[in-house]
């Protein structure tokens, strides 16, 4: 409600009286814009308390505002703006007076470049494909909602409530550690792990403790867009290296330390964003010499490791000889689905010190309910048990997918299928300009809301991530079927 004792001023001096006073003021506010119609008035009872006047006061001067259509009196719901005005309308309706909030700033501000769009799909879209989203019907539900009854007895909320670490909870801390080191072969306590808001607050947090304006960055070409953005934010001076079928080139990357006084470096070995591959052995080994060799800082992105369609996968970088210098970053939302926004930060103790009170100024306490809900489902393997069991829908759904693409698209898409994740990267042929392909599929009920790179300067990769994670078969299917129709359209 508004602070009516505060906008309202009755002279009772004044040889006008004190209704309409009153009357004349609240006409006022609705012509400000400050009462819009259909905004619930205070009662008669109330409004006289709050301005110290008689109740008969306030009723005479909401009669008077009715009788001239300014206000209506509704049956079991009071007294209201009416929604059709007087024919003198109010100064905030009348194009020559606009609204505080309707024009520019008066001030300069950093406008940002447009990274992404997170509006919704176009409402006629049968089909969404994404970037690479887990599927949520997939959840433990009874096994979620059971963590949240625990953690929600008021014991347990009072308690949680009242104390908090910037660090993020220690159960979840400590059950993270025991998860990680068991699945990850790293060899970490609570000490060496913060957990974010996600993986993107992850990133950022790091590199702002590292990345001081002019300084070089090394990122992967094709990189992950949005990480590549908050390094330049940061001020950093990107030097990309290319990225073939065993991942980012160490070879040339070798070339680049040699010639740059390089800062930090951000990598991606397990399913690279946004092309998929893998890094090979021979190129970790090779990385890791190089981190060592050239003392740098290095930002190791794992955000779906848990999404591993071999049984022997390879263990992330971390997991090695890195004399503390790689910043190891993960995500428990690519696991449970963006509803629970989870990352964490793998580093040394002295460097989490330092992030934790960074995190402190952008967010004070993190997600504290769903990380105690997101410690129960680790502690009682409800969430290795579900990883299992999406891991094998995942590499059914990719299987299909792939073969789907070759015997549909074969001939103006190229792809390797990966050996985990929940993406394919969907390279065109440059003849069927992808901007256009999927211009012309929007128009039959398919929308692709991954990351495209077919623009400026990404322009030669002229490819996209089709996310399969989320998807069934028939919808893989409808979904490959526009692409089909709206390449052919264009090639014809």
């Amino acid at each position: 409600m508004l602070p009516y004792k505060n906008l309202i001023v009755i002279d009772k001096k004044s040889n006008v009286a004190v209704y309409k006073q009153l009357a004349l003021q609240l006409i006022s506010l609705i012509q400000e814009g400050k009462l819009l119609p259909g905004t619930e008035l205070p009662s008669t009872r109330t409004l006289a308390d709050d301005l110290q006047l008689h109740r008969k006061t306030i009723m005479a001067a909401y009669n008077a505002l009715v009788t001239e259509d300014w206000i209506d009196n509704l049956p079991r719901k009071g007294y209201t703006v009416s929604l059709r005005l007087p024919v003198v309308k109010p100064r905030s309706y009348n194009t020559n007076r606009l609204g505080s909030y309707k024009g520019s700033s008066g001030f300069r501000f950093d406008k940002m470049d447009t990274l992404f769009s997170l509006t919704k799909p176009p409402s006629g879209a049968r089909i969404v494909v994404n970037d690479g989203f887990p599927d949520v019907s997939l959840l433990p539900t009874e096994a979620i909602l059971k963590e949240y009854r625990n953690v929600l007895d008021y014991t347990n909320l009072n308690r949680i409530s009242t104390f908090g670490d910037a660090d993020g909870s220690i159960e979840l801390r400590g059950s993270l550690c025991s998860f990680l080191n068991q699945t990850r072969g790293l060899d970490i306590g609570i000490e060496n792990l913060l957990v974010t808001r996600g993986a993107q607050m992850a990133i950022y947090i790091a590199a702002s403790l590292i990345i001081k304006p002019g300084d070089k960055v090394i990122v992967s070409d094709p990189s992950y867009f949005i990480a590549d953005a908050a390094f330049e934010k940061l001020g950093a001076q990107l030097i990309r290296v290319p990225v073939d079928d065993e991942g980012m080139c160490t070879e040339k990357l070798e070339e680049v330390l040699k010639h740059n006084d390089i800062k930090m470096m951000y990598v991606i070995p397990h399913h690279h964003q946004p092309t998929t591959v893998t890094m090979s052995v021979d190129r970790r080994n090779h990385l890791l010499q190089l981190i060592t060799a050239y003392n740098i800082a290095v930002i190791e992105d794992d955000y779906d490791y848990d999404f591993q369609f071999q049984y022997d996968p390879y263990l992330p970088l971390a997991s090695g000889d890195h004399g503390g210098n790689i910043i190891y970053i993960g995500s428990v939302t690519k696991v449970l689905g963006t509803p629970f926004r989870l990352g964490y930060i793998i580093a040394t103790k002295e460097f989490l010190i330092a992030a934790a009170k960074l995190r402190t100024i952008i967010d004070l306490r993190g997600e504290v309910v769903i990380e105690h809900v997101v410690s129960g489902l680790i502690d009682n393997g409800e969430l290795m048990r579900h990883i299992k069991k999406s891991n094998r829908i995942y590499a059914q759904r990719c299987d299909f997918l792939a073969d789907l693409v070759t015997s549909e698209l074969g001939d103006i898409v190229a792809f390797n299928k990966p050996s985990g994740g929940m993406a394919l990267w969907l390279k065109f042929k440059q003849e069927y300009p992808l901007i256009r392909v999927l211009s012309k599929a929007g128009t039959m009920g398919l929308a692709l809301t991954g990351s495209v790179y077919s623009k400026g300067k990404d322009a030669r990769f002229n490819a996209c991530r089709f996310g399969f994670a989320s998807l069934n078969e028939e919808d893989m299917k409808e979904a490959i079927s526009i692409l089909r129709k709206s390449a052919d359209s264009i090639g014809n």
